[in-house]
């Protein structure tokens, strides 16, 4: 079993955070911690005018309240909020915080993905640690 598992959280509708959190606690060993973890993209400078000013804070406050709602009752879970690109940002997090396992949810890829590539195949490509994909 893992002592300290990684779960990223993104909240689109085709990936279910939930089932992702479930198989963590399943994976998790006794004493583990589980951390989900949620990467806000950066805005590129030239759009940086076509924002609101609160709109960072008011994001983070978003998501941390929806982290919370998947913490919800579970005393193992704690949450991380980054700014950056999500594949690695996701990857550096695992690393410096000595991760031994990552449960992604993912989607089913489209063609897009076979042109830029999604975070899953980033992560199970690149991290370190033991990878699980979720469908």
């Amino acid at each position: 079993m893992y002592t300290n598992i990684l779960v990223p959280v993104s909240f689109d509708e085709e990936r279910d955070a939930a089932q992702a959190v479930k198989v963590a606690q399943t994976l998790a060993g006794d004493g583990a911690k589980i951390t989900l973890f949620h990467v806000i993209e950066q805005i590129p400078a030239y759009a940086l005018t076509q924002v609101s000013q609160g709109y960072l804070d008011t994001a983070k406050t978003a998501v941390q309240e929806g982290l919370g709602r998947l913490a919800a009752g579970a005393d193992n879970i704690e949450t991380a909020i980054v700014e950056g690109h999500a594949g690695r940002a996701l990857l550096d997090f695992a690393r410096e915080k000595a991760m031994d396992c990552i449960v992604v949810a993912s989607h089913r890829p489209g063609l897009q993905d076979y042109f830029l590539g999604s975070t899953a195949s980033h992560v199970v490509r690149h991290a370190s640690c033991s990878v699980h994909v979720l469908r």
